[in-house]
């Protein structure tokens, strides 16, 4: 099976990634995490993303605040799909990250999920790796299954609580 790395700009973003791991487990997909700047340490996230295919990555996660130009220079240098999670931080309350991680140029695409959104951007690598791996496939399959026979479990109960 494919790993995902999950990239973050600065250790502060830890406490917003660590959401994303618990999918990771749950899935049994292997993950690793490391910390490059697209800005303190460009050379060593360039390296990262050029040799994240040869080493066995199938989606890169890549986390960033404030400029948020880490989920770009990721993609920039990969072909593999990139998420890029917007986290919030600094005067704007992560509107700049967004902004920042979904306004790519044409033909160097990150996938971008909401501010602080790391568990759906785990979801999301889960599910690209998912499109070739049948079993993956089937164990996304059953959780959406369970999500959705809990919100009806929730329906049933509340329906009938309320009922006139």
């Amino acid at each position: 099976m494919k790993k995902v790395a999950v990239i973050m700009g600065s250790d502060s973003d830890l406490s917003v990634v660590e959401k994303a791991f618990s999918v990771f487990e749950e899935f049994g997909v292997p993950y690793e995490t490391h910390v490059f700047s697209a800005h303190r340490t460009p050379e060593e996230a360039k390296a990262f993303s050029k040799g994240a295919a040869a080493n066995g990555f199938g989606a890169i996660i890549a986390a960033a605040g404030m400029a948020a130009h880490l989920a770009g220079a990721i993609a920039a240098n990969t072909v593999l799909p990139v998420i890029g999670i917007p986290v919030k931080s600094g005067s704007l309350g992560g509107i700049d990250a967004l902004l920042s991680t979904v306004m790519m140029p044409s033909g160097i695409p990150v996938a971008t999920v909401a501010i602080d959104g790391a568990k759906n951007a785990a979801y999301l690598a889960v599910q690209i790796l998912a499109v070739g791996d049948e079993a993956l496939q089937q164990a996304f399959l059953a959780s959406r299954k369970a999500g959705a026979d809990n919100v009806l479990k929730k329906d049933a109960e509340i329906s009938v609580k309320y009922r006139l």
